[in-house]
């Protein structure tokens, strides 16, 4: 019997270097890592001793013999992948890096931003130095989109905060929550208390259509939507309008089918996890029937991941709907189809895709249509968003690259909410160097470059303000160890400053400045009151939504 890794795969590869057999592939030292939906076992090889799924920080990995049936065709996919890449051991023995002298003395590190990117570096941190960690965020509580950001029926994807929670048990790391560096703290003074500065604060803004009728009551960013649902207190007073029948998401990635599946989902699901209770009532209260995709380019080029595509499969009553001519394909990607040499989850999406369009129709179901090559030209309605304008598109090829050109032909579909999702950009960080063009700071394998190209002393970047948009939540751990590889090369060499105060200085003039700021023991006051309430409702959690009962709550 061997084992499946299976959909909530979060590719933060913590199971590569727990197999004792070497079967689990990609591994982050080859080039397809960067580039993989998700990681995979060989059947052929696996021993069936289990080391992966006590390494596994999601809970994606079973038995399989014990996948339940919206996970049995993993172990299809699994197989599927080792046909295409034949597994090639690699029994070179792992070079434990080496650590500071103990000469050097304590490394100090300030950490802004307390999201996936933070928390992998901060864990590496701890494992490779003798180090004091001040983490700091503006928002009351730890783990950014792990908490903010992934949807509420995706539960096992939040055991990650298991593990950081585990691993930020010692005072070596600290909390300075609902603190915001820049307003509480300058860049300038987190440097006379630290060694070095990682900044960590993702990509905090959505990419807009810059099409007319874009700000039309009614036409909102799915980041919006995701963090309202989800219970961030920025967004806990936002509307929005479910009383029409029809939804349109703009962009076809993971985002836009977690919102399709909130929208379809049934409310008494959803009363199961940790979604707001706000959202809740709302969701109870909606009249949406049909949530229809769009995405600019075809079925093959689609940016969801197979995974996620599969997923929908198992939705209770919600149908998967493609009109058959979407999947018709133009000459160079019915080519591409056809090489022996495809990516398994390609071959996967599509054929999916043709499975949904020969699929189920059943009367009084919701549904989730999925529309390809077409792009929204005009969003029309007098005082709020009533319909959408689109142009259908056709592939070209340039330079090596399928991009969407518009044709003359178009359409439109009546809708009264209308949510893009079409991804995210960094914003500027203080006073650092910013790339406009990328939304990054520049940079260099996590040093921050300056103007001048040359790496401004103590200060470095990890995670999607780091790289760019892309990637899932284990993305940030590869990305975050070659971060602290970068600064713990620093620190060795003597190339950061001496911090002028220490760690007694830092909590005595934040004490000062910010009174509730929270601590250790208060998120610990808060997780701890969510899940009472949650476990008196049979839910995991019942979030607080707003900073005054999040600091409340942090006071006991």
């Amino acid at each position: 019997m061997a084992y499946v890794i299976t959909q909530r795969c979060c590719n933060d590869a913590s199971c590569v270097s727990e197999c004792p057999v070497d079967c689990i592939r990609p591994t982050p030292d080859q080039p397809e890592f960067a580039t993989t939906e998700m990681l995979y076992i060989d059947p052929d090889t696996c021993i069936d001793c289990g080391a992966c799924v006590d390494a596994c920080p999601v809970e994606a990995i079973y038995p399989e013999d014990d996948l339940i049936d919206s996970l049995a065709r993993f172990r299809d996919v699994n197989a599927a992948y080792f046909q295409r890449h034949p597994l090639e051991s690699n029994f070179t023995p792992i070079v434990t890096p080496a650590r500071p002298p103990k000469e050097l003395g304590t490394l100090r590190v300030a950490i802004v931003g307390a999201g996936p990117a933070a928390c992998y570096a901060a864990d590496e941190l701890l494992r490779r130095a003798d180090v004091e960690i001040e983490m700091f965020d503006r928002l009351p509580t730890p783990w950014g989109l792990v908490r903010a950001g992934v949807a509420p029926d995706h539960p096992g994807t939040k055991t990650v905060a298991n593990m950081f929670e585990s691993a930020f048990r010692r005072e070596t790391l600290q909390y300075y929550l609902n603190v915001e560096v820049g307003t509480h703290i300058s860049h300038d003074e987190l440097l006379q208390h630290h060694h070095a500065v990682i900044y960590a604060v993702g990509a905090s803004t959505d990419r807009r259509l810059e099409v007319p009728g874009e700000d039309l009551p009614g036409s909102h960013s799915a980041t919006e939507f995701v963090a309202w649902y989800n219970g961030h207190p920025d967004y806990a007073d936002r509307t929005f309008d479910l009383s029409g029948e029809r939804a349109v998401i703009v962009g076809n990635g993971n985002v836009a089918l977690d919102v399709a599946r909130v929208l379809t989902a049934d409310p008494d699901e959803l009363a199961k996890t940790d979604i707001a209770d706000y959202a809740l009532d709302a969701l109870r209260q909606s009249t949406i029937r049909e949530v229809v995709v769009l995405g600019r380019r075809g079925p093959l080029q689609a940016a969801y991941t197979s995974s996620e595509f599969l997923a929908l499969a198992h939705l209770k009553g919600v149908d998967i709907v493609i009109d058959d001519a979407d999947l018709e394909l133009d000459q160079a990607s019915q080519a591409a189809l056809d090489d022996p040499e495809i990516e398994p989850s390609l071959t996967l999406k599509y054929t999916l895709a043709k499975e949904y369009a020969a699929g189920r129709r059943v009367d009084g179901n919701r549904r989730i249509v999925f529309r390809y090559l077409v792009s929204p030209t005009v969003l029309t309605g007098a005082d709020r968003v009533e319909s959408v304008e689109f142009v259908h598109n056709e592939l070209v090829d340039r330079e090596g690259r399928q991009v969407a050109v518009a044709t003359d032909r178009t359409g439109n579909i009546d809708a009264t909410l209308v949510l893009r999702s079409i991804g995210y950009r960094g914003e500027p960080v203080g006073d650092l160097p910013f790339d406009e063009q990328r939304g990054i700071v520049p940079n260099e394998h996590g040093r921050v470059i300056g103007a001048d190209g040359a790496p401004v002393p103590g200060v470095y970047v990890s995670g999607w303000i780091k790289r760019g948009p892309r990637g899932v939540i284990g993305s940030n751990r590869t990305d975050s160890e070659e971060t602290t590889e970068q600064l713990i090369a620093d620190f060795t060499m003597g190339r950061l400053a001496v911090p002028e105060a220490g760690r007694a200085a830092l909590q005595t003039l934040l004490a000062q400045r910010r009174v509730d700021l929270v601590d250790r023991a208060g998120w610990r006051a808060i997780d701890q009151a969510e899940k009472a309430a949650g476990k008196s409702a049979g839910r995991p959690r019942v979030k607080f939504t707003s900073r005054e009962d999040l600091l409340k709550a942090a006071r006991g």
